[in-house]
């Protein structure tokens, strides 16, 4: 970890030299890496003192991290992730909070709070996080910062502790688009079926009606920033399936079912004393039953073959990344958890089609960032990317 780090971004792991190669196209970049990923000559913590004892020094790296150091990009540790990855607040009960650089007063925003917290704070120049439930959209949304959370399977996550795997994707931070772009390159490649221009620009109305007006009004610049470069968005009447409660709970089925089953074993034979917001989740993830989980996942399957009909080739939703600017610190556990199950509603539309979701610092409200996304159909991962560049040139 850096000497300096007064984020407490990091996790104070003794420095191991990580090699790379001495030239690339990320030669001239630092990096950091959520602590989901093994990086060799490291432990693999996963935000839990229990999985950390376990843990053992790695001597493999995962793929994507491998990836980057074979670009040249030069690594400077591992950051802090919420506890099992299984929160959205950036706070973790054993190793702490790291601070948000672009508003020191609010959270980060989870899991991936510490990756979020380097880059904002100038730490490094992108890093590494995951995105299961929204953990890298809800801190790039927090945080001033540029982050994806790509097609579910386009990075590989071998060598990555898991949450919930049909829904665990690799994603990254930066804080402007140039770097995005060039990291893009080397974790996404090409896309196979690139976007069309012009891209068939649509509202979403039902997303959008979830915004309390002070916040959709603090977006409308941005939105409109968006539609100047991409043409004006067609409206559209309802994304959702149903409504937004069987969005949220399907996904929660979903989720919680998978997370039992990777971290369930670990809880109940140890019983470690997790943090507030953690344990009850896991608790109520434990009790989902069969006949809720199949049919949230038929209901999945469906809310998708939805979504990829709507979008076709073309068509990209313009949407709000998060309902609002990020908590402040010292918001009750109890605010924090209605303001995440708010959120969810948001972002369960790429967590359950598995589509690509790039959110873009454009806005900001009382002083403190707001992203707004582009949400593509599968596979237009890199597109996005282009798209964002055209729209911050």
């Amino acid at each position: 970890m850096p000497l300096h780090d007064p984020a407490h971004a990091f996790v104070p792991y003794p420095d191991v030299p990580v090699p790379r190669a001495a030239t690339g196209p990320l030669a001239d970049l630092s990096f950091g890496v959520k602590d989901l990923y093994d990086v060799a000559g490291y432990p693999t913590g996963g935000g839990s003192p229990f999985l950390l004892a376990m843990s053992g020094i790695k001597t493999t790296t995962a793929p994507a991290v491998q990836r980057l150091l074979d670009a040249g990009a030069r690594f400077v540790g591992k950051t802090v992730t919420d506890e099992l990855a299984f929160s959205m607040n950036g706070n973790n009960a054993h190793f702490g909070a790291p601070v948000n650089g672009a508003a020191k007063d609010r959270i980060t925003g989870g899991s991936s709070s510490g990756s979020a917290s380097a880059v904002s704070s100038g730490l490094c120049d992108f890093a590494l996080g995951s995105d299961t439930g929204g953990s890298v959209r809800a801190p790039a949304n927090h945080c001033n910062l540029y982050g994806l959370r790509p097609t579910h399977g386009r990075i590989s996550l071998s060598g990555v502790l898991d949450l919930a795997p049909s829904l665990d994707t690799c994603g990254w931070f930066t804080r402007d688009v140039g770097t995005f772009a060039r990291v893009a390159d080397v974790l996404l490649g090409t896309d196979a079926s690139p976007l069309p221009a012009p891209v068939r620009l649509l509202w979403p109305e039902d997303i959008w009606a979830m915004l309390d007006a002070p916040v959709a009004a603090a977006l409308k610049g941005a939105a409109d920033q968006v539609q100047a470069v991409l043409g004006t968005a067609s409206p559209v009447k309802a994304i959702a399936l149903g409504d937004w409660d069987a969005m949220y709970w399907n996904f929660r089925y979903v989720q919680a079912r998978e997370a039992w089953l990777t971290d369930g074993p670990l809880i109940e034979r140890y019983a470690p004393p997790l943090g507030p917001g953690v344990a009850e989740r896991f608790a109520w993830s434990r009790d989902v039953t069969d006949a809720q989980v199949n049919g949230a996942r038929a209901f999945r399957a469906k809310f998708r073959e939805q979504l990829a009909a709507l979008l076709g080739h073309d068509g990209v939703l313009l949407m709000p990344t998060m309902p609002d600017i990020a908590p402040l610190r010292a918001a009750p556990e109890s605010s924090l958890e209605d303001y995440r199950n708010k959120a969810i509603r948001m972002l369960c539309v790429a967590g359950l089609s598995g589509f690509p979701q790039l959110s873009m610092p454009l806005a900001q409200r009382d002083g403190a960032p707001l992203g707004i996304s582009l949400l593509g159909p599968a596979g237009s991962d890199r597109s996005l990317v282009g798209l964002a560049e055209r729209i911050a040139a």
